[in-house]
């Protein structure tokens, strides 16, 4: 499994598991929260899918293979926009509470960057493990 896979995973995972937390204060329920971050899990694959397929359209801020730091800076903003407005819509859908909708995107809004912060820093310390062809292993 590729580094980038695997860490992709691993916020997957990070991030639904916030949402079922947030839902679960919010609503006190336990099979709603569940609801909730069991269909953001398939639907922000899509939506991020999506999300950097648009922006892969998009030439301004790039230099060859790289970004600038303000292009990084919308698309993370624009994303998470994008993340918090769905599962508002996935909130308000299962809930019927529009209040719980706002009040559980809000507190996600601001977790979900907390989280991805630290998810990163996580990943600066971690070794991940290749072999090589001589048998050796290299952090990636």
């Amino acid at each position: 499994m590729s580094r980038s896979l695997a860490k992709a995973i691993s916020w997957r995972v990070t991030g639904s598991v916030d949402t079922f937390v947030v839902g679960w204060i919010f609503t006190q329920n336990l099979p709603t929260a569940t609801a909730i971050s069991t269909i953001e899990f398939a639907s922000k694959i899509l939506l991020y899918y999506l999300h950097e397929n648009t922006w892969g359209k998009i030439a301004w801020g790039k230099k060859g293979t790289s970004e600038s730091h303000t292009r990084s800076f919308l698309k993370a903003f624009s994303w998470r926009i994008v993340g918090t407005l769905d599962t508002m819509v996935i909130s308000f859908f299962l809930t019927k509470k529009l209040i719980w909708a706002l009040q559980i995107g809000t507190v996600e809004f601001f977790s979900k960057i907390f989280l991805y912060y630290l998810h990163e820093r996580v990943w600066q310390y971690l070794t991940y493990q290749s072999e090589t062809k001589e048998g050796f292993t290299n952090k990636v």
